[in-house]
């Protein structure tokens, strides 16, 4: 079984659990490897050493920025496919898993549609795990890019109005989102249809509203939403025509947010629904290929400080930064 290193972030799985210094300590070595690791060049932090990426859902962007940040720290990744796996034939998550341990990976990274899968298997496995979305519980990552994506473009978060615009409730990137920005210091409105807030947003500590309209004029960040149909009972809109007509960010919204704002989407990006293709495209305002490219960063930094963390102190004691502040 590989031996675990000692890490002052043993697990990555939920935003909520993590404190502003942690937030803040790894955005900082993100930034610093977007600094000094030039073009394709890599970093031996993942020397030797084998990351799973257990997927239970599909991915284009979370599993691939994964796989590449390993490849950058210079380790070996197995991509794991349920289609092709015998949980077709029954095995649980849990056998799965312990099955992919014994084979000695030192880390997982898991995508499963039930939310608490990744507090399960760190409970059940003796190796690091990393939650790359949970149903519609949290996805991590995903809101630490969103920060830094944000702090790339805006110089800080703190201060910052930050709208949240679509499928609140069924939407593990906003519950992340909410927990990192909130840590930081920005302000958090979310807005969409009533069926699509949670019963009582009050409880996530944010602002709400039912019609962008009233919220666009001050938001420094919009963050549109997908709408989740894989995650809902019913339709609980409508139709999508109606949510477009009614919440999608047209050009005639986005014309309503003041100069240097920037908009921000997760994807995949339903164009015409929640997002027209001219907004989305929209550069420099839409930053969505940003939040694609520092996704990569992101995911290397966390990996770093999982995997290896007295590797990366190291390395950056060495450029001349210190890793704990």
């Amino acid at each position: 079984m590989a031996k675990q290193q000692s890490s002052t972030i043993p697990h990555l799985l939920a935003a909520s659990e993590l404190t502003k210094e942690q937030i803040q300590g790894l955005l900082k070595t993100a930034k610093l490897f977007s600094t000094r690791l030039k073009g394709n060049q890599t970093l031996p932090l993942l020397k030797g050493k084998t990351v799973v990426n257990l997927f239970f859902e599909n991915s284009t962007r979370t599993r691939t920025s994964f796989e590449i940040a390993v490849r950058r720290l210079e380790g070996g990744t197995l991509n794991f496919a349920s289609t092709t796996s015998s949980v077709q034939k029954g095995e649980t998550l849990i056998d799965t898993a312990k099955n992919i341990q014994a084979m000695g990976p030192h880390c997982i990274v898991v995508r499963h549609s039930s939310a608490g899968s990744p507090v399960t298997l760190s409970k059940a496995l003796n190796l690091p795990i990393i939650n790359a979305g949970d149903g519609f519980h949290e996805h991590p990552t995903q809101g630490l890019l969103d920060a830094f994506t944000i702090q790339e473009k805006l110089g800080e978060v703190a201060g910052k109005r930050v709208m949240i615009l679509g499928d609140i409730a069924h939407s593990r990137v906003a519950r992340s989102n909410i927990h990192i920005l909130r840590k930081l210091g920005a302000t958090v409105v979310v807005c969409g249809p009533p069926s699509l807030l949670p019963p009582h947003p009050e409880a996530l500590q944010v602002e709400h509203c039912y019609r962008p309209e009233s919220i666009l004029p001050q938001a420094d960040v919009v963050i549109a939403l997908r709408i989740q149909l894989e995650r809902q009972n019913s339709m609980q809109i409508p139709s999508l025509a109606e949510y477009s007509k009614i919440w999608g960010l047209s050009r005639e919204r986005a014309s309503l947010l003041k100069k240097g704002a920037i908009i921000l989407h997760p994807g995949p990006i339903n164009r015409g629904i929640e997002i027209d293709p001219d907004v989305a495209d929209d550069e420099p305002r839409s930053v969505i290929l940003d939040q694609v490219h520092n996704g990569i960063l992101v995911r290397m930094a966390v990996l770093a400080e999982i995997c290896n963390p007295d590797g990366l102190t190291h390395w950056m004691n060495q450029e001349g930064t210190s890793h704990a502040s």
